[in-house]
């Protein structure tokens, strides 16, 4: 489980998803807030902009937090789940960074925190994040969280990468996404992929990952059971194919 730390100079504030804090230094101050805390707006744009991290999903509230003594101080924000946090300079990325919904661990203030929507209503209905996604703007570094190990990938102009769509974390607003049939009654029935694969075709970067939240989650799952069964027996195994079931 990894965490990131920030050292913040005096005056200086970070942004965070509420509850993500690990630990902070004394000279922290730490305040919640309603809507986006980089923008200076009046109650219905800050109820417009936390209704938008709704509909993603999100807390309505994020968390600021500020160096507000004469010295350098520390806050620190951990990871929901295993995986790894990797830092996205978005002035280097052209300002704006597409990510899936549960991405955004903690950025700069100025760093805003939108949403994006799927254009296409395949992408959208089978593309694993459903319409919509979160879009980064801004000029800072944000800090981008997703399960096991994340891997980058520049896509060359035409370049088409197909991948698991659960696995899908980031891209670039250049990166053209949609959703393709597995192919083939046999891949589609007996293959273990799924109805459907994500196409990103280039030019852009694109990051993925190779554990995803909901495929933890299901194997998990699908081994919770009764005390006592013989884990890693044969015999335990197959005890379960005759209970009787309810």
């Amino acid at each position: 489980m990894q965490f990131v730390e920030v050292t913040l100079d005096p005056g200086e504030v970070v942004v965070a998803e509420a509850g993500a804090m690990m630990y902070m230094s004394d000279g922290i101050q730490m305040e919640t807030v309603f809507g986006d805390p980089s923008k200076q707006q009046g109650f219905l744009g800050k109820l417009v902009d936390a209704g938008k991290r709704m509909v993603t999903g999100e807390s309505l509230f994020l968390t600021t937090f500020g160096a507000m003594g004469n010295r350098r101080e520390q806050v620190a924000f951990a990871a929901p789940y295993p995986g790894k946090i990797i830092p996205m300079h978005l002035d280097e990325l052209g300002g704006e960074l597409i990510c899936q919904k549960d991405a955004f661990l903690c950025a700069a203030r100025g760093v805003q925190v939108g949403i994006a929507f799927q254009k296409k209503i395949l992408a959208g209905l089978f593309g694993g994040e459903g319409f919509i996604l979160q879009r980064l703007t801004g000029d800072g570094i944000a800090f981008v969280h997703a399960g096991g190990t994340i891997h980058r990938r520049d896509l060359a102009a035409g370049e088409t990468l197909r991948l698991d769509t659960g696995c899908l974390v980031a891209l670039l607003p250049s990166v053209d996404y949609d959703i393709q049939m597995t192919g083939g009654i046999k891949n589609t029935i007996f293959g273990g992929e799924g109805l459907f694969l994500a196409t990103l075709r280039g030019p852009g970067t694109v990051w993925v990952q190779s554990l995803p939240f909901t495929r933890l989650a299901g194997r998990i799952l699908a081994n919770v059971g009764p005390k006592g069964k013989g884990e890693g027996s044969l015999l335990g195994g197959l005890s379960t194919i005759f209970e009787s079931r309810d």
